[in-house]
């Protein structure tokens, strides 16, 4: 039979051991620990805190991380602010002149651009696009299908009545989810102060041919390029591209538009 002492000797034996190894761990992993560069957490408290990983990281703690290691641009996230940026960039020591973007649909077709076939089939603009580009006769135009409305962590875009999506910039965190999303490329990124955006990318040029398919497509006319005040906008491939640093905000080429497919962006920001 075991002495009931010797089984407290030995309780008492491992107690100790387990002190003084609990004890040197503790020592060790102070001495050894890998201390954080404390610009960290002061980046990640101004980053927005979305979350939403549409700079390429997972979460803003590990764009943070990036930040601070060099390894990453702070153009990399709309979601924060242009005010918030700065801050960033003053306790990084980078530049701080960062434009701020916000998405725009450039797509005012959906109901009014002529179908080519009758989708029957399950799922979104994705899966759509894989069925011949989509049922859309205008291959650049918006299938309505609702991509970026499943994609945006903010439900800030859908598709309404019309049959094409609108943004609603109030909601809209700027995270650009929605133009990851969009196959056709159409969701784009204009300046925060923008005042006007194209909101067609057809390259066809001509009333006729453009009509056959979409009746608010751009027609290529370049009658907004030619009565721009500033010479802000060119035509580019048979679509007008407008130069923000030039534009004005006038509107003019809005009241110009034949097709008024030329809107204009009123963030109140």
């Amino acid at each position: 039979m075991v002495n009931s002492l010797t089984i407290l000797y030995s309780a008492l034996v491992l107690l100790v051991l387990a002190a003084i190894f609990g004890t040197l761990l503790a020592v060790l992993g102070k001495k050894l620990a890998i201390k954080q560069d404390e610009r960290i957490d002061k980046v990640k408290n101004k980053l927005s805190g979305a979350n939403c990983g549409a700079c390429g990281y997972a979460g803003c703690e590990a764009f943070a991380k990036a930040l601070v290691a060099g390894k990453a641009d702070l153009s990399l996230c709309n979601a924060t602010s242009a005010d918030n940026k700065k801050e960033i960039a003053n306790i990084l020591g980078v530049d701080a002149d960062i434009v701020q973007t916000v998405p725009v649909v450039c797509c005012v077709g959906g109901n009014s651009a002529v179908d080519k076939y009758t989708y029957m089939g399950y799922g979104d603009c994705r899966s759509m696009e894989l069925l011949g580009g989509g049922r859309k006769l205008c291959k650049w135009g918006c299938l309505g299908m609702g991509s970026c409305t499943d994609a945006c962590p903010e439900h800030a875009i859908d598709v309404r009545d019309g049959g094409y999506a609108v943004i609603e910039h109030d909601k809209c965190i700027g995270c650009g989810k929605c133009v990851e999303a969009c196959p056709k490329g159409i969701i784009k990124r204009v300046p925060i102060t923008a005042k006007v955006y194209i909101a067609c990318s057809n390259c066809v040029r001509g009333g006729k041919d453009v009509r056959a398919f979409c009746k608010n497509g751009c027609i290529g006319c370049g009658l907004c390029a030619k009565n721009c005040p500033q010479g802000a906008i060119e035509m580019v491939n048979n679509l007008p591209v407008i130069n923000y640093d030039k534009c004005t905000g006038c509107k003019v080429c809005v009241a110009k538009c034949p097709s008024k497919c030329i809107l204009e962006l009123d963030l109140n920001k």
